[in-house]
């Protein structure tokens, strides 16, 4: 698509999306969503599928004296993971009692999040499921491939990334962290995600909250296919 507005919004996308991934033909899966910009295109895919949709959270651990130099991530789930940078740590001479400090920071940062949004409702577990993380969108790649890494230690089944747009670079690189890849547009040259929607308003906590409320009332039906 070379058109600069190539969605709607971001419920329009899901639904493209949607289309997309009903043709992989997975059994009982799980839909995760990228919170907050995640969960709008999530949505339509999860209700396509009749999957049940659920957060993957992830929080950066920075380095010593840097905190926005990310060496690694905790991604939370039914067994929160965490996903390090191990070169970096090595060349940073990061010691495993301040990775142990920060992790535990996070995981209490996370599971408060995960509380406002789903109350508390536990994460679903992952093992042996087929699963497929949706985002709004990619540009340089770091929290999904943060999360795409946590949700493989959880020994899925088969793992599907699913976004709407993306830079060629961020797809080419995310390649050997999933099983399949779906992106609908790759336009040259990128520049931001929100260019491509005519509507990128942000998604507010409320519209979360309401849209994952919503999603448990399908769960255990059948595949409706997109609307």
């Amino acid at each position: 698509m070379t058109n600069p507005h190539d969605f709607a919004d971001r419920l329009a996308a899901g639904r493209q999306l949607a289309t997309r991934i009903l043709t992989l033909d997975l059994a009982d899966p799980i839909v995760l969503a990228l919170p907050r910009g995640g969960v709008p295109v999530a949505f339509p895919v999860a209700k396509a599928l009749g999957a049940p949709l659920d957060l993957v959270l992830v929080r950066k651990i920075g380095a010593p004296g840097h905190p926005e130099f990310g060496i690694g991530a905790v991604v939370d789930g039914a067994n929160p993971q965490v996903v390090l940078n191990e070169e970096i740590v090595a060349q940073l001479g990061v010691s495993p009692a301040y990775i142990a400090e920060q992790v535990r920071r996070e995981l209490v940062e996370l599971e408060r999040r995960r509380a406002r949004y789903l109350g508390d409702r536990a994460p679903l577990a992952l093992t042996g499921r087929n699963v497929v993380l949706v985002d709004d969108g990619i540009a340089t790649g770091g929290t999904v491939k943060a999360a795409l890494g946590g949700i493989a230690l959880a020994h899925p089944s088969r793992l599907v990334l699913a976004v709407p747009v993306a830079p060629r670079e961020a797809i080419s690189e995310l390649r050997g962290k999933t099983d399949e890849i779906i992106c609908l547009s790759t336009p040259e040259p990128f520049h931001a995600v929100g260019l491509h929607y005519a509507d990128f308003a942000q998604t507010s906590d409320e519209e979360v909250i309401a849209l994952l409320d919503e999603a448990r009332g399908w769960v255990g039906q059948e595949p409706r296919g997109p609307e």
